[in-house]
């Protein structure tokens, strides 16, 4: 994200939840290429939880956006803290599509119940990404919960421990 992103004008989106499960079993999900794909709901091609690694995700394409979502993570810290870039969009367009230079952070902290998993997605400069700031600050307070449901389908089915 460049340096204008960060300054006054921008919005963040902030979603935090205690899951019953360990920082290191959620920490699996959080950086298993499958895995995310499906609790993101959309198809996520050569992640790994390697600092400068790119890897993309691909959703709707709208105008002359093609859906493609290119980050870089940025940082990390296994088991407490994954940040990732999040790019999209095109200058040509308007609302959904239009370009976004933001940054995902998770945080994880060990709990007496399990973890509480945070996630602040951050960036996002309005009046130019309020459709994405709108449908996104929805999406992430669906997806957040259902980590810790995929989780503990995938642990109730000794596929993840």
């Amino acid at each position: 994200m460049n340096d204008a992103a960060v300054k006054s004008g921008t919005r963040e989106i902030a979603v935090e939840e205690v899951l019953p499960h360990s920082p290191e079993t959620i920490w699996k999900a959080l950086t298993t290429g499958d895995l995310i794909t499906r609790w993101l709901g959309m198809p996520t091609t050569g992640f790994e939880a390697v600092q400068g690694k790119r890897f993309t995700f691909q959703t709707t394409p709208a105008g002359k956006w093609d859906g493609r979502i290119r980050c870089e993570v940025l940082e990390v810290v296994p088991n407490e803290r994954l940040v990732y870039s999040w790019q999209s969009g095109h200058a040509d367009n308007v609302g959904y599509g239009s370009p976004l230079d933001t940054l995902v952070t998770w945080v994880l902290a060990r709990v007496e119940h399990g973890t509480r998993l945070g996630l602040v997605h951050s960036g996002f400069v309005l009046p130019n990404n309020d459709t994405a700031f709108r449908n996104m600050s929805a999406g992430w307070k669906k997806v957040v919960p259902g980590i810790g449901a995929l989780v503990t389908d995938e642990v109730s089915s000794k596929k993840l421990n």
